[in-house]
């Protein structure tokens, strides 16, 4: 296997030499297995006892819960994550933007004592993802081409966060391995598949609208969200209150069913050290959706 292979073979971390390190690349739309790869990975890394040489990161909260890991922030906040990793993982690559990425390579490198020029301080680093999914914020994927818009502005001088998202682009030009997964694991239905390809590429068609509208559970058919199988069907929501007044709910009625009792935990909020008695600030506190509460409701 490519990825163990490199893993069994550490003398460059030594040597500051980066000959055989890997720089991976793993793209493919959803349901090819790319969660399922990084899962088998990192039981390899587990059943060989090398867990503290491999970090799992991802660009969003939510994204890193998935993998078992920790967003690149957390990992670019903490210093000392930065000191034993010899390889790391990085998921849902088209939410990464470039200057992001050249934080990690800093971060990265700068305890190695390696030379400045070896991407990541000699470090392997797999990239999961799908560049057409959604676009990192206030940043510029990864895959950006500066050489088209260096012409048009080539008399101007570049800022240093421009700077630092060629240097990140010069990295993913260094990738040296690209694994692409093709194969849809989640359905075997040919029709549908069809046309989720369409629809990652924009161009989808009036008989697909038609297809997705076979698809639509009308009123008439849908008797109570509480009968089955209504009520073990996912609810897709805009909105993270919508989301946590829907799971209160369920919460509310799984309870009654179950003859449980449903505890709530109020938290108590702190200011400096000291209860916060305006009933204003309490009140919007209480209204904070889970995305800003650690994923607790309020």
């Amino acid at each position: 296997m490519i990825i163990t292979s490199h893993l069994d073979d550490d003398k460059r971390c030594r040597t500051s030499d980066n000959d055989g390190q890997l720089i991976m690349c793993i793209p493919g739309c959803g349901g090819t297995g790319k969660s399922q790869l990084i899962r088998a990975i990192t039981k390899y890394f587990l059943v060989t006892k090398r867990m503290y040489m491999m970090r799992k990161l991802a660009p969003t909260g939510i994204a890193a819960a998935e993998i078992d890991g920790m967003t690149i922030h957390s990992f670019l906040g903490d210093q000392r994550n930065s000191r034993k990793p010899r390889t790391i993982k990085a998921d849902e690559m088209s939410m990464v933007g470039l200057t992001l990425l050249a934080k990690l390579n800093r971060i990265i490198s700068a305890p190695k004592h390696v030379n400045p020029q070896i991407p990541f301080g000699g470090v392997n680093v797999i990239i999961f993802g799908d560049y057409l999914q959604y676009r990192p914020v206030y940043d510029v994927p990864l895959h950006t081409d500066f050489s088209l818009s260096s012409r048009k502005k080539s008399s101007k001088l570049l800022t240093e966060k421009e700077i630092q998202q060629r240097v990140a682009r010069s990295l993913i030009l260094q990738i040296n391995c690209v694994v692409k997964l093709t194969q849809q694991m989640r359905t075997e239905d040919l029709q549908y598949l069809q046309l989720l390809e369409r629809l990652r590429q924009g161009q989808c068609t009036y008989d697909d609208y038609e297809l997705l509208l076979t698809r639509v559970a009308g009123q008439p058919s849908v008797g109570s969200l509480k009968e089955h199988p209504w009520n073990k069907a996912p609810i897709l929501v805009f909105r993270n209150e919508v989301r946590t007044q829907l799971n209160y709910k369920a919460a509310v009625h799984n309870a009654k069913q179950l003859n449980y009792s449903l505890m709530v935990c109020v938290a108590q909020d702190t200011c400096k050290g000291r209860t916060i008695e305006d009933q204003i600030l309490i009140k919007k506190l209480l209204e904070l959706p889970d995305s800003k509460t650690e994923h607790l409701p309020g």
